[in-house]
């Protein structure tokens, strides 16, 4: 069992400097009481704390790193930008190399502007909508988490609902009502809020494969039905892949449904784990930004030629090795052999994995939206959490995140994971 003194102490430190001691609420571990660890280098599938304890990371800083912790050509791109400089607030080549590698994996990307973070671009792409529509009404759907974008807090999963918060104080009742949400894959109430606001309605936005309330896949004919009537209503359709892009497939979600939304925004995967972002889609609601149109949207550190130096090289070793296939199969693997455990324990586990994305839940059934997911079982899923992080498995800490897989896991990572889950399965949890 690891001992987590130095992460204990530098959390005692800094609940003195920061609110909570972290700079993200979901770190703090409040969802699993436990204490929050903190790491100093990583490598491959492995990070490493404070206290010099070894992990096998389920987590890669939320996805993106998909390629491994610390890849060599990764580290070698941005080593050589490093030297070059790392911030001008001008426009550099990178940014154009690095928007025609995204375009080439995501062909509904005619025109794509890169941003800070995926709640920057979340935020963009839904005043666009509203900006190019001319329409104030946003539909979204409750445990899509999309940021803590004003407009979008309303129901949203990940941290939120690890907190117990549904809505946060702060948002303007008033900008509150131009949002609706409704149940995640829920056709009948769709239609209903669809058909009550489309006269106002300006875009609907949805995470394809949501990731913040667990790992969720959407119904294909849901999607296809709020493609159908958001064409119809001349509403824009977003899908937010900052989650999904680039972890499920080389072309999003949206590639594996077949399903082409107007807008697409994606997260910090296009930046090799770098802080950016990034909103594209159909030329002409691009081209109605500024400079170009009169929606404003601006970022000094927007295209960043250090994060361009780590997405650009990312991407172009995920189009050269396409691991998706592989990846969702090592997935399974882990997944398979942790159901079979489960069971022999008699207790209740479903699962779920797409490409480099997993999920796992204490119920009999897969949950099909928020409600089915807050009703799983939180004391067994805390303790088991617990019990896998202090015997160096790091999985995500709350039953609200979905958990990632790397090209650098192998057999013996995922057997040893396995050994570690039996042991914590015979001691109970």
């Amino acid at each position: 069992m690891n001992k987590i003194n130095k992460s204990i102490e530098l959390f005692k430190e800094a609940k003195l400097h920061m609110p909570g001691g972290v700079n993200s609420p979901v770190r703090a571990f409040k969802n699993i009481n436990g204490n929050p660890i903190f790491f100093k280098k990583a490598k491959g599938p492995y990070i490493f704390d404070a206290d010099n304890n070894k992990y096998i990371d389920y987590i890669g800083s939320w996805g993106p790193m998909i390629m491994g912790h610390s890849h060599p050509e990764i580290v070698k791109s941005v080593s050589k930008q490093l030297q070059l400089g790392t911030s001008y607030g001008a426009p550099t080549s990178i940014e154009s190399t690095t928007a025609k590698l995204i375009k080439k994996c995501i062909p509904s990307i005619k025109k794509i502007r890169m941003v800070n973070s995926g709640t920057e671009a979340t935020m963009s792409a839904v005043r666009l909508a509203r900006g190019y529509t001319k329409r104030n009404k946003i539909i979204k759907f409750d445990g899509c988490y999309h940021g803590h974008v004003d407009s979008l807090l309303i129901k949203a999963g990940s941290g939120v609902t690890t907190f117990g918060l549904p809505d946060s104080p702060g948002i303007p009742k008033e900008l509150a009502k131009q949002t609706l949400s409704c149940e995640f894959n829920n056709k009948d109430e769709f239609l209903k809020i669809f058909n009550k606001v489309k006269g106002d309605l300006a875009a609907v936005i949805i995470e394809p494969i949501a990731g913040n309330m667990g790992f969720i896949p959407a119904d294909k004919s849901f999607l296809k039905l709020i493609r159908e009537k958001t064409s119809q209503n001349k509403s824009i359709l977003i899908f937010d892949e900052v989650m999904s892009g680039f972890r499920v497939s080389l072309g999003g979600a949206q590639e594996i449904y077949k399903i082409k939304p107007d807008l697409t925004t994606l997260g910090k995967v296009i930046g090799g784990g770098l802080p950016v972002g990034a909103f594209g889609g159909r030329k002409d609601i691009m081209d109605y930004l500024a400079p170009n149109g009169p929606v404003y949207q601006a970022g000094t550190l927007s295209g960043n030629p250090l994060a361009m130096a780590a997405g650009s090289k990312l991407i172009k070793l995920l189009i050269k090795n396409n691991p998706y296939n592989a990846l969702e199969k090592k997935a399974n693997n882990l997944l398979i052999k942790m159901k079979q455990l489960f069971l022999e324990n008699d207790i209740p586990l479903s699962v779920n994995a797409k490409g480099g994305m997993f999920g796992f839940f204490f119920s009999k059934s897969l949950p099909k939206n928020l409600n089915d997911v807050v009703a799983t079982n939180d004391k067994s899923f805390s303790s088991f959490l617990n019990k896998c992080i202090s015997e160096g498995i790091y999985f995500a800490p709350s039953k609200f995140e979905a958990g990632f897989i790397s090209t650098k896991h192998t057999k013996l990572e995922i057997n040893h994971t396995i050994n570690v889950i039996e042991k914590i399965l015979k001691k109970g949890i």
